[in-house]
């Protein structure tokens, strides 16, 4: 019996998932079909369903890996001086995100899609509390700094910051001349008035 590679099926899923994300951003997840994904990913597909068993199984792993890569990131932030500029720093990267419109379109789908699959639904709600979580933690610490309006509720104010990232998403929907790259100074400045000590005076 041949021995399995863990890193050579690691490798095939991702090969598969980038293939798969890419139709999604361009066709949309319900008019994209598996053969689309197969030629996408150079491979048949038995080859595929080795790996993922339908469409949503798919979806379901970009949205584990994109979770598990959010949480390292701000695992790394655990030790930064300035909590709060670290905190918008992440949103400079939530921004040099938003300007890449293939990954936009896939974000939007993605959550359209989370909507009406309970699964994908679920595990975009887990993403979405621990990414709420983790702003939270260095909110906490950039008011323990005095770096932040410590009379504001960390939890609350997270949610809020949450708001604004998913409204960027929803503005690409809407608005075609709204440009992420250029707006991203704008919103560190709306996000530092927001949270910045006396800012509410």
């Amino acid at each position: 019996m041949r021995k399995v590679d863990p890193e050579r099926q690691l490798a095939k899923r991702r090969q598969i998932m980038e293939a798969a994300g890419d139709c999604f951003a361009r066709r949309g997840f319900h008019a994209t079909t598996t053969a689309e994904i197969c030629a996408a990913a150079g491979m048949s597909p038995g080859n595929l369903f080795h790996y993922f068993d339908s469409k949503s199984a798919i979806v379901e792993a970009i949205v584990d890996e994109e979770r598990s890569d959010t949480a390292a990131y701000f695992a790394a932030l655990e030790e930064a001086p300035d909590s709060f500029e670290a905190l918008l720093d992440f949103l400079d990267v939530v921004m040099a995100f938003a300007a890449d419109k293939s990954y936009a379109r896939l974000a939007l789908e993605i959550a359209a899609e989370a909507m009406r699959n309970p699964a994908i639904g679920a595990r975009t709600a887990a993403s979405d509390a621990e990414t709420r979580a983790a702003i939270a933690t260095l909110l906490r610490a950039a008011m323990a700094r005095g770096q932040a309006d410590a009379g504001l509720d960390p939890a609350q104010a997270a949610s809020w910051v949450a708001a604004l990232i998913d409204g960027v998403f929803s503005r690409l929907a809407m608005d075609a001349c709204f440009d992420p790259q250029r707006e991203a100074p704008m919103l560190r400045l709306v996000v530092s008035r927001f949270l910045k000590p006396g800012s509410a005076e």
